[in-house]
C-alpha cells in the first residue's frame, strides 16, 4: 500500500520532542498489544519475531541474525572488536571510503592498532562518487575485511554496495554495510547486497535513539566471541568457567531496552505503512527541487552532485562561514546542520572543514524548501 506522503507533514509539523516522545508512546502502545502475548521469551528477544521488525532490519533469513544495540555506532564496535580478535593478523587489510562516517572509522582504527592490520582508502571523484577502479585495484589477497557506508551522511551518494559486495566476496573478504543513512530512505535487502554485517540506528527512522540493530549472519555469529559480559548473555556461570548463551543472546549483554524496542516497532509500522514506492518518489522530487533551488543562489557551492543521491544538499558561500549560516537560518525557524558533520576526510576531500547541510526527509515539502533557498539567498546577497 503507498501514501501520498502530503499526509505525513502534520504528523511532525511544530513537534518538540515531548509531543514527538509522546506520540512513539501511544502508537507503540497500540501496535504492542495485539502482539506481546505471542513473543516467546520478551525480554530475552524483545520483538524480534514480529514480521514488520524483520522485513525492515534488511531481510535477514531469520530473526535470530538481529543483534539488538544501542546504534550503528555500538554495532560497528562489535564486528569490529570481535571480527578483529578473530580473523585480523598483521599485515591484513581493511577498506573504507573517504565517505565514511567517524563511527566507520575509528573503531577499524582501533582494531587495526590492536591487530596490526592496515587501513586503505576508496577515493571519490568531483562528484562525490565512488571510484570503482580505485576501489578493484585496492583488492587483494589480503583483504579481510570491507566496511562500507551505503550512504553518505556528508553528501548523500547512494554506493553502489551490491557491486561492491561481490568484488570483495570475490576476494573472501567479510563486508560491513553501516545503512544509518538508508534506512528510512530505500527499502533494504541483506540477501541483495550478499553482505556479512548490515548496522542501522532507530532514530534515524524516527525511532527512539538508544536503540539501533545489527545484522550478521549465523555462522558468523556462531564463531565471533562475545564483546560484552553479565546478564542475559550466559548459559552457566562458575567462578571458575562460563559458557556462553547461544547467537544472538550471547551479543545482548544485561538488560534489554524494551521500551525502546517497541518505539522502534512502531516506527518500523509507520513507515511500511507510507509505502516504499511513495517515500522514494516524495523524495526524489524534494531532492531534484531543492538542488536547482539552492542552485539560484549566488555563489552557492553545492557539495556532492552525485547522480545517486539520498535527499542531502551539503552547501558552503564564500562569504560567511557553516556556523555562522546555520545560526541565521535557526532564527528564521530553518534546522540544518552546520559543522563536519562527523565525516572530516570526506569534506577535506573538497579542501573543507566544515559545510551546511539541510536533510530532506518523508515529512519535508516543497514550501519547506522555498523557505530555505530564500533564506539563503538572502544570507549569500547581504552584507
Amino acid at each position: 500500500m503507498t501514501h501520498d506522503l502530503s499526509a505525513v507533514t502534520p504528523d511532525f509539523a511544530e513537534a518538540d520532542i515531548r509531543s514527538i516522545a509522546a506520540k512513539l508512546l501511544q502508537d507503540a502502545t497500540a501496535a504492542a498489544q495485539p502482539t506481546m502475548p505471542d513473543i516467546p521469551q520478551p525480554l530475552a528477544r524483545p520483538l524480534s519475531g514480529i514480521p514488520p521488525l524483520s522485513a525492515v532490519t534488511a531481510q535477514a533469513a531469520s530473526p535470530s541474525e538481529i543483534i539488538f544495540l544501542r546504534g550503528t555506532t555500538e554495532a560497528i564496535n562489535l564486528v569490529a572488536q570481535t571480527v578483529g580478535r578473530c580473523f585480523l593478523r598483521p599485515g591484513d587489510e581493511i577498506i573504507l571510503t573517504v565517505l565514511e562516517h567517524h563511527a566507520n572509522i575509528v573503531p577499524w582504527q582501533m582494531a587495526a592498532r590492536e591487530t596490526g592490520a592496515v587501513i586503505r582508502v576508496v577515493p571519490v571523484d568531483e562528484r562525490g562518487e565512488i571510484q570503482l577502479d580505485a576501489f578493484e585495484s585496492l583488492l587483494g589477497p589480503r583483504t579481510k575485511l570491507v566496511s562500507l557506508t551505503h550512504a553518505s551522511n556528508s553528501l548523500g551518494t547512494i554506493l553502489p554496495v551490491e557491486q561492491m559486495t561481490a568484488a570483495a566476496k570475490r576476494h573472501g573478504a567479510l563486508v560491513l554495510i553501516d545503512g544509518a543513512q538508508t534506512v528510512s530512505h530505500m527499502p533494504v535487502n541483506v540477501q541483495s547486497i550478499g553482505c556479512d554485517f548490515f548496522v542501522f540506528s532507530g532514530h534515524k527512522i524516527f525511532a527512539p535513539t538508544g536503540i539501533g540493530a545489527l545484522y550478521a549472519r549465523r555462522e558468523l555469529q556462531q564463531v565471533m566471541p562475545p564483546w560484552q559480559g553479565g546478564g542475559n548473555m550466559i548459559r552457566t556461570v562458575t567462578f571458575e568457567e562460563t559458557t556462553w548463551s547461544e547467537p544472538p543472546a550471547k551479543f545482548e549483554a544485561g538488560t534489554p531496552s524494551v521500551a525502546d524496542a517497541v518505539g522502534l516497532q512502531a516506527a518500523i509500522e509507520y513507515l511500511l505503512a507510507l509505502g516504499w514506492p511513495a517515500i522514494l518518489r516524495h523524495e526524489h522530487e524534494l531532492l531534484e527541487y531543492g538542488t536547482a533551488r539552492l542552485l539560484e543562489v549566488p555563489r552557492l557551492r553545492l557539495i556532492g552532485q552525485a547522480r545517486n543521491k539520498v535527499g542531502v544538499l551539503s552547501f558552503v558561500l564564500p562569504n560567511r562561514t557553516p556556523e555562522e549560516i546555520g545560526r541565521l537560518l535557526d532564527r528564521e525557524g530553518i534546522a540544518v546542520r552546520a559543522g563536519h558533520h562527523c565525516a572530516q576526510p570526506s569534506l577535506r576531500r573538497f579542501g573543507l572543514d566544515a559545510t551546511v547541510r539541510p536533510s530532506l526527509a518523508i515529512y519535508n515539502t516543497t514550501s519547506d524548501i522555498d523557505r530555505l533557498a530564500d533564506a539563503v539567498h538572502h544570507i549569500a546577497t547581504s552584507h
